[in-house]
């Protein structure tokens, strides 16, 4: 488990995270999102001791993560898959670890064959593609095989095979009982990875609610009406939108509808005598919720204009 209270780090002038209190549970996968600046990076490196608070904590199964005699046993972490010597070897990075936490060595032969690089290990870590960075630093967190695991944008620079086995992996620990806590940029894959969810924007709390209440709270849930008539589907978006509810006709004989549920909007259809060939949900994606979450959190904002 992880838990942070009042976590709050300023560099001079600037608040990088703001009083951040939230608890991050075991036997669950929990995506951190936030816009490039929000402090996501930040908020893990105090939570292992690499930042120091301005003010506020960030315990580890109830301590501080610097007091434990073998960190690597209670959490392990992929940050930075670049913070590897270039000229050792993977194994022997791995090695050095294991050394330095009491962790015997047939350890580091295990984690090298669960994330793929067993005939790879004897290579510098320097020739390493990006892909296979990332499977070093994966295998580094999980050496000693903690209780709490972190993982900064595990995904960066692996193939849609890897981005599975990646997605698969954080599934099984948390069903293992362990505490995932994973920050990606990749709003699909959160949808179809984390149980629960952690937005911040400019270092403040934004949302902690599990993935289906953040999509059920979207208002970008629409439904999609089909019609033979698209003059009748006319007069159903002028009846509904006397009601409240937003009809785009994206296309002849079809619309989307906002503010309005299925079964009010077929009532309505039925009343008016417009006959459908569709009448569904389009469930809102992770991302439109994501946006609509940070529409005001945004540190960096580039302009839509065309290029000169």
């Amino acid at each position: 488990m992880i838990t942070l209270t009042g976590l709050t780090k300023r560099y001079g002038g600037t608040t990088a995270v703001a009083d951040l209190s939230l608890t991050i549970e075991p036997g669950l996968v929990t995506g951190f999102l936030g816009p490039n600046g929000a402090g996501k990076s930040t908020t893990m490196r105090m939570i292992l001791g690499l930042d120091e608070p301005t003010a506020g904590t960030a315990l580890v199964s109830g301590r501080r993560y610097a007091r434990f005699r073998h960190p690597l046993r209670e959490a392990g972490a992929l940050l930075d898959a670049r913070a590897v010597h270039p000229g050792r070897g993977g194994r022997n990075h791995l090695l050095a670890m294991a050394r330095s936490n009491g962790i015997p060595r047939r350890r580091v032969e295990e984690v090298l064959g669960m994330v793929g690089l067993s005939d790879v290990a004897g290579k510098r870590a320097g020739t390493y593609s990006l892909g296979m960075g990332q499977r070093l630093g994966i295998a580094g967190a999980l050496l000693g095989d903690p209780p709490v695991l972190m993982f900064d944008e595990p995904v960066n620079g692996l193939d849609p095979d890897g981005v599975r086995w990646v997605r698969e992996l954080m599934r099984s620990l948390a069903a293992e009982g362990r505490t995932v806590f994973v920050s990606s940029h990749l709003m699909s894959e959160m949808e179809r990875t984390a149980d629960r969810l952690v937005v911040i924007g400019k270092g403040r709390l934004i949302a902690d609610a599990p993935v289906t209440e953040i999509l059920a709270g979207s208002s970008r849930r629409r439904i999609r009406v089909r019609g033979p008539h698209p003059e009748s589907l006319r007069e159903l978006a002028a009846h509904l939108a006397g009601r409240g509810v937003t009809a785009d006709e994206v296309s002849p004989g079809e619309l989307l509808l906002s503010g309005t549920t299925v079964e009010s909007a077929g009532e309505a259809a039925h009343r008016l005598g417009v006959l459908l060939h569709e009448l569904s949900p389009l469930e809102a994606t992770l991302e439109q919720a994501y946006m609509e979450l940070t529409a005001g959190s945004t540190e960096f904002t580039a302009s839509t204009g065309e290029a000169r």
